[in-house]
């Protein structure tokens, strides 16, 4: 749930993320909404089992935070690389994944990922530490797209760390209009690029960018506590006693693949 990509939560936004990264854990909010997300993205794989097997997946995600989402696909996984820019986030899950019964197939990483190549992500061959970069089967995001300038930019890199067949699954609280905008508090906006996914949008994009098979479709929704005012819950960006009222939001499931070459 934090930066992963180029200008991803750029400046204060970056700013945010390590400062809130020691705390991030203790906002039920958070681990519901991963738990949504890995509830929508598993069924929809069916390689995606537990335990993995010889034949398991390759993952990525990007944006990865303190791991929430990482522990929870880590048991149907054969290795996840967990990637996030900012660096206090990672260190929150090296922190876990020190812990003893936690999974051992999570590789965390601290880069901004620009290109698929980055010699900080896993090698295809652990023989060759310095050859080629692994290609992944599967690429999740999870409350990370709504925090990126530029989405053209990410999802080509995001093609280009898949292997043919491999496929995406991003999710995002979704744009359905103007009431969209409560879903941060305004303290909380620092690095905020937009209010949510746009469905037509979005799959425009990812055609244009070269995925095949896209779909992006409402998959869960959620109630949220949102100001009743601008800068109702004041620096902290979350609601005291009395404060606040409740606003359901839909969240997306951004699917896609990248093609086999003929």
């Amino acid at each position: 749930m934090a930066s992963a990509v180029s200008s991803l939560h750029a400046g204060s936004g970056n700013e945010r993320f390590n400062a809130e990264a020691a705390s991030w854990d203790r906002n039920p909010f958070v681990h519901k909404a991963s738990k949504h997300a890995a509830d929508a993205i598993i069924p929809r794989f069916p390689a995606l089992r537990s335990p993995p097997g010889p034949d398991g997946l390759d993952v990525l995600e990007i944006g990865c935070g303190t791991g929430l989402l990482s522990l929870i696909l880590a048991p149907y996984v054969k290795r996840l690389a967990a990637v996030d820019a900012a660096e206090g986030m990672i260190d929150v899950l090296k922190t876990k994944l020190e812990g003893p019964g936690t999974p051992q197939n999570i590789v965390p990483v601290a880069v901004l990922l620009e290109d698929p190549e980055d010699r900080q992500l896993p090698p295809a061959d652990e023989k060759e530490p310095d050859g080629k970069r692994l290609k992944f089967d599967l690429i999740t995001s999870h409350l990370v797209l709504h925090h990126i300038p530029d989405l053209k930019t990410v999802l080509t890199t995001m093609l280009g760390c898949l292997k043919e067949g491999g496929s995406v699954a991003l999710t995002d609280f979704e744009n359905t209009g103007p009431e969209s905008k409560r879903f941060h508090a305004k303290s909380r906006m620092g690095g905020v690029e937009r209010h949510g996914i746009h469905r037509d949008t979005m799959a425009a994009l990812m055609n244009e960018v070269g995925f095949v098979n896209v779909r992006v479709e409402t998959a869960w929704t959620m109630d949220k506590s949102v100001e009743k005012f601008e800068g109702e819950f004041g620096d902290a960006g979350r609601p005291g006693e009395l404060q606040g009222e409740i606003q359901r939001f839909p969240f997306v499931l951004c699917t896609g693949e990248r093609k086999f070459c003929q």
